[in-house]
């Protein structure tokens, strides 16, 4: 019984101490659950860094003010003509819509998953086509407007969300030139660095020779 307990003894000591040391050099332990917690609702986080940039900042000013300019326009029951109201409704809510898609898509780095297309350039045709629109309607409204209180209101918002729109448009523009230039630049430095690493084989021709 003795020999017994110091078999088990013996078994309970190198053998456990033993299966710790292989369990904490195993491959497979540490990449089970922090797997599952870096990938998470499948890749999805929140870019709380664009949220506080400019461009987020601006987006999210564009939202609110196209939502309610929308509102606005919305509360109005009786009109004659329509037509201007009808016109402001559309870009109001065209505006809200657009705008807040691709705020989502951009706060939540969903357009790193579509490189295909050119979010800039989508960006870009955005913002400048909802400046131009958001001026016309609000120039519109304003003129043909029965001084009701919501037509007054609408238009306001309407002006105010023009000009964040033509703020946006000017930093999208800048950020796609920007963004342009750069694949330039790198096409231009490998020009140079294989012009000069050209001359250089032509300047030593034990290399040739070594070729040839």
């Amino acid at each position: 019984m003795r020999g017994t307990g110091e078999d088990a003894d013996g078994f309970d000591g190198p053998a456990s101490s033993t299966s710790m040391i292989v369990g904490a050099n195993s491959p497979y332990q540490s990449t089970t659950e922090p797997v599952m917690q870096r990938h998470g609702l499948g890749g999805i986080r929140c870019d709380s860094d664009y949220l506080r940039s400019h461009l987020g900042i601006l987006k999210a000013i564009e939202v609110v003010l196209a939502l309610i300019a929308f509102i606005c326009i919305e509360t109005i029951m009786q009109c004659s003509p329509c037509e201007a109201l009808y016109f402001f409704e559309f870009v109001s809510c065209s505006a809200c819509v657009v705008t807040g898609a691709l705020l989502i898509i951009f706060s939540l780095n969903l357009h790193t998953r579509m490189s295909q297309i050119n979010w800039n350039l989508t960006d870009l045709v955005n913002t400048g086509l909802s400046t131009l629109f958001f001026f016309i309607a609000s120039i519109v409204l304003a003129a043909v407007n029965h001084k009701r209180g919501a037509e007054i209101a609408a238009a306001i918002f309407g002006f105010l969300a023009t000009v964040v729109y033509a703020v946006n448009t000017y930093l999208a523009v800048n950020k796609w030139r920007m963004n342009n230039r750069q694949p330039n630049t790198r096409q231009t430095s490998d020009y140079i660095r294989a012009r000069t690493e050209s001359r250089e084989v032509d300047g030593r021709p034990e290399i040739q020779r070594l070729d040839a």
